[in-house]
């Protein structure tokens, strides 16, 4: 269990579009050029390991690709700073102890969907075109096992919902 001190510690450190440092528990697209470096498992511009995640909502299965945010470094700077992310992109911050989730969007020049997924893999709530660099909180409606990042707009091109399916696995 952590101890009081690294929780203030990390709350202090979020500065992004991570968790909001209030919250009681947070450039470049794929393409032909960057894809052998998400290809070889790293992302070309965050350095982070990129997995494989799928979204299946009532009508289709959507297969993405993330970078995945899983420690503490990586899920304060969060996609702060970052002026591109592609459609089949985004971000997963999975938590270690599911807990209600906060985030904001400081320092963050993205317009993004914020989804929070449930301990039983399905999306709780959706904070969907997220405005840049608000340092208002957007949270989960309930508790949270993992928080997913997209463009600002694609959860509802694709047709995803609360309740849909998210899965993905852990390296």
């Amino acid at each position: 269990m952590r101890s009081k001190g690294l929780v203030a510690l990390l709350a202090f450190a979020s500065l992004g579009c991570s968790p909001n440092p209030d919250a009681t528990a947070r450039q470049g697209s794929a393409d032909a050029e960057t894809a052998p470096a998400v290809a070889a498992g790293r992302h070309p511009v965050s350095g982070l390991q990129v997995i494989d995640l799928s979204v299946i909502s009532v009508r289709q299965r959507h297969q993405l690709r993330v970078e995945l945010a899983d420690t503490p470094e990586a899920q304060a700077r969060g996609l702060m700073f970052r002026t591109e992310l592609g459609d089949g992109e985004g971000m997963l911050f999975p938590s270690d102890i599911p807990d209600v989730r906060s985030f904001w969007m400081k320092n963050t020049p993205l317009s993004l969907d914020i989804i929070f997924v449930g301990v039983d893999g399905r999306i709780i709530n959706i904070a969907a075109n997220t405005e840049p660099y608000l340092l208002d909180s957007v949270r989960s409606d309930g508790i949270a096992s993992a928080v997913l990042e997209l463009r600002a707009g694609r959860a509802a091109e694709l047709g995803i919902a609360p309740g849909d399916k998210v899965e993905y696995t852990l390296p």
